[in-house]
């Protein structure tokens, strides 16, 4: 600190003025606005109900004794 101390003394009262404003400033915290999850990630729309999403994933599936060979 004195380092920069004896530095900053050189200054011209004006420069010290402005320096002073600028570190003011720095000091200042802005305000943070709700954060809001959806905004980052979206949000999942869907007209139907939960079971009828779960039914569709299930019915989707499909097992590997029933999957034909590529070979």
């Amino acid at each position: 600190m004195d380092k920069y101390f004896s530095f900053l003394k050189s200054l011209n009262n004006d420069a010290k003025k402005r320096l002073i404003i600028k570190l003011t400033k720095s000091l200042e915290t802005k305000k943070r606005k709700d954060f809001d999850p959806k905004v980052l990630f979206g949000a999942w729309k869907d007209s139907r109900d939960s079971d009828e999403i779960i039914m569709e994933i299930k019915s989707s599936r499909v097992e590997k004794r029933n999957m034909e060979s590529l070979g």
